[in-house]
């Protein structure tokens, strides 16, 4: 017996698809440059950029991986170009799971993660008994296949809109990219100066056009060094400044909006329990994917009740463990399309407080040794910014 749906932690919020969510920012950054942006029964603009950009013909959209709103917040001094910019819709809303190929997916189609297929950061392929790592991913299975919707991009660029995407050279060609900007023309940036280089020449090249840029670095420096740490403040003040000179290098018509993929929390030593340690925990499991934040469980046939069972009573209060369906019924994936629906795991578990998971027989050994993670639902690691920076003819 599943419980139902309303037993989602206090401290969980579902995201808001459709209302304001990362899903939402493309489409009304389109939608305010006069591309009628097709999202299903999710409107157009809910965010309400046609208004807050009157006048815009160039818009720059910078992802800062791991910039949590609470985190911008918690450093004022730190990153103070952040901190004195203004916001046009408030804080948003990263999607579940809270991880980046599910956030920059959900970006690049304005659709929630149910609809788009690109559930976390490692899946089953379904029928297959293989996983595929979002990150790691190139062309099998196909991009066009695995995520068939339209892009943001794709029906920006056929509208007559200019649509470039500015990211790290090592992501260049990969499956996530072609998955989640396909419709933009990739350009690869080798450092933060290179990046704000290329964003400069790339609204310098036309309008109406439409820029994203993404930067790694913030997320990495938290994974490994934490981000109650001289290393990641150090890099948040990096971040800072390529703000700054982005929006010193605006056109008079153009609009700089920044947001995120996800937050972040530190995780100690004490909050960590490695599931394939736990005889009771591997009984009737055919494969762990997910993240430690963010587990997927899929089980043998026939024994999904009593796994279920299992991780409900060993892990308790550490995490919502839920079967498929009442994760669906839930609403954390936004509404599930039947075709990926069986990416999900039988079993959901997303960690409550700063408890992880890894599976260390399963996964890189690295997996389990980090300082920080994300993927659940707390608002440290659902609460994005959306900051503005306007030109000169916008102020």
């Amino acid at each position: 017996m599943t419980l139902p749906s309303d037993t989602l932690p206090a401290e969980f919020t579902v995201p808001a698809y459709g209302s304001a969510t990362l899903a939402d920012v493309l489409p009304s950054v389109a939608t305010a440059l006069g591309v009628p942006v097709q999202r299903g029964d999710l409107p157009g603009d809910p965010l309400r950029l046609t208004e807050a950009l009157d006048g815009a013909r160039r818009v720059v959209v910078l992802l800062v991986d791991g910039l949590g709103a609470e985190l911008v917040a918690a450093h004022p001094d730190t990153a103070p170009v952040l901190n004195a910019l203004g916001t046009p819709a408030g804080v948003l809303s990263a999607p579940c799971p809270s991880t980046t190929p599910v956030s920059l997916t959900t970006l690049g189609t304005g659709l929630p993660p149910g609809s788009h297929g690109v559930l976390g950061f490692v899946t089953e392929v379904p029928g297959t008994g293989r996983t595929l790592n979002h990150v790691q991913w190139k062309d099998d299975p196909d991009p066009r296949q695995w995520q068939s919707r339209p892009t943001v991009f794709e029906q920006a660029t056929a509208a007559g809109v200019r649509c470039t995407a500015v990211g790290p050279h090592s992501f260049a060609g990969s499956g996530l990219t072609r998955a989640a900007y396909r419709g933009a023309d990739y350009t690869p940036a080798y450092s933060p100066g290179d990046l704000v280089a290329l964003v400069h020449g790339a609204l310098a090249a036309g309008e109406p056009s439409l820029v994203y840029a993404y930067t790694a670095e913030l997320d990495l420096t938290g994974h490994v060094r934490g981000i109650d740490s001289p290393s990641w403040r150090a890099q948040l003040a990096v971040v800072d400044g390529v703000v700054e000179q982005l929006a010193a290098g605006l056109p008079d018509d153009a609009v700089l909006l920044v947001t995120a993929d996800h937050g972040m929390v530190d995780v100690p030593g004490d909050t960590r329990l490695d599931v394939t340690e736990e005889p009771a925990l591997t009984d009737g499991i055919r494969l762990l994917t997910g993240e430690p934040r963010a587990r997927y469980v899929h089980t043998e046939p026939g024994a999904t009740d009593d796994v279920l069972a299992t991780w409900r009573e060993v892990l308790g209060e550490r995490a919502w463990v839920a079967g498929r369906e009442e994760a669906a019924a839930a609403g954390v994936f936004g509404p599930v399309d039947p075709a990926v629906v069986e990416r999900i795991g039988d079993v959901v578990v997303l960690a409550r407080g700063t408890w992880a998971f890894p599976a260390g027989a399963t996964e890189p050994p690295h997996a389990a040794l980090l300082a920080a993670y994300h993927g659940s639902l707390t608002s440290a690691e659902l609460a994005i910014p959306l900051l503005a920076a306007r030109g000169r003819a916008l102020r």
